[in-house]
């Protein structure tokens, strides 16, 4: 039987690869095996790093609201306006709020203030 080439096919798998792990430093821009089993761990780390991310962002922005809300108000603080936005059925995500309370914080104490009257008189005509 007539010995047979391998064709180009694999070549060009492993080509692909190695451009994956081309800034690698030592076997793991060498070896073929070994620049799979990293470029499987990069992909599995950039996909649970993505939600991680997520996360941080969220609660950054927590953080930035409440540390502002804080300084006008000692009683107010982030969850009762949360909950004040809810009852008002405001829907401004956590992003939007951090960005205004970084930019135009008077702004954010506007509507904080603006809340607050109208929690308070809603439940103050609830109350007679």
């Amino acid at each position: 039987m007539t010995r047979i080439k391998r064709g180009y096919i694999a070549r060009r798998r492993r080509t692909k690869t190695r451009s994956f792990a081309s800034s690698s430093r030592g076997a793991h821009s060498r070896l073929t095996r070994t620049i799979t089993q990293q470029k499987i761990r990069a992909l599995v780390s950039a996909d649970r790093d993505r939600d991680k991310q997520k996360r941080n962002f969220r609660r950054l922005w927590i953080t930035r609201i409440n540390a502002v809300i804080r300084e006008r108000g000692v009683s107010y603080n982030y969850s009762k306006l949360i909950h004040d936005l809810y009852k008002r059925q405001l829907l401004l995500n956590r992003k939007i709020l951090a960005q205004i309370a970084i930019s135009n914080r008077n702004c954010l104490y506007m509507i904080s203030n603006e809340i607050i009257k109208e929690v308070d008189w809603k439940e103050s005509t609830a109350i007679v």
